[in-house]
């Protein structure tokens, strides 16, 4: 009877042994790409905007007269280079980088496709996250690549479209990692 009682108390304790590791062995939640979307895009919404430096070309030159941005004030013989000075309306969206009102326009050949200024709009931007991957794990962590834009919605239509012009750089692909924290994923980087 003895040997029948520990045996029986040796079950027992083997059966709430295994019931407690089983209790303790919780699954993560699932992450999916619609949480991790909104964790990091809470994350950018919490930063200051931040100032965007516009690269504009010749086609850009052509579009901020166009848009009344700027005009022109002194054209010279080769017929490729000029002074522009920013207009009013220019003065309330946008800024040379020089800080001035003015600019010397002096590309090496006409249309050259290498020469642009920097203008800075009034207006900071954003950070917005797009286009994502699957959610992915890695060890214990999980893994979202997306695509991080710029927002240009604040800007004017014009500003935008030379924005649009190449040699902006407007996404990046991004990876994001998350980490299990207090069993609710959380949002621990992203490169």
């Amino acid at each position: 009877m003895k040997i029948a009682g520990k045996m029986q108390a040796l079950v027992a304790l083997a059966l709430l042994g295994a019931g407690l590791i089983v209790a303790g062995c919780k699954s993560a939640p699932e992450l999916t790409k619609e949480q991790a979307q909104a964790l990091i895009q809470a994350k950018y919404d919490s930063m200051p905007g931040t100032p965007f430096v516009i690269a504009v070309n010749d086609l850009g030159m052509q579009e901020g007269v166009t848009a009344g941005y700027w005009v022109g004030v002194k054209r010279y013989p080769n017929g490729y280079w000029g002074d522009f000075k920013l207009t009013p309306a220019g003065e309330k969206v946008l800024k040379f980088n020089d800080g001035g009102n003015a600019l010397q326009w002096r590309p090496l050949q006409p249309q050259d496709p290498n020469y642009t200024i920097a203008i800075t709009p009034s207006v900071n931007t954003k950070l917005k996250a797009d286009n994502f991957g699957d959610v992915e794990n890695l060890g214990s962590n999980k893994i979202v690549t997306f695509s991080e834009e710029v927002d240009l919605s604040a800007f004017p239509a014009p500003l935008q479209g030379l924005a649009h012009n190449p040699g902006n750089r407007l996404s990046n692909r991004r990876t994001a990692t998350f980490v299990l924290n207090n069993n609710a994923w959380a949002l621990q980087s992203i490169d």
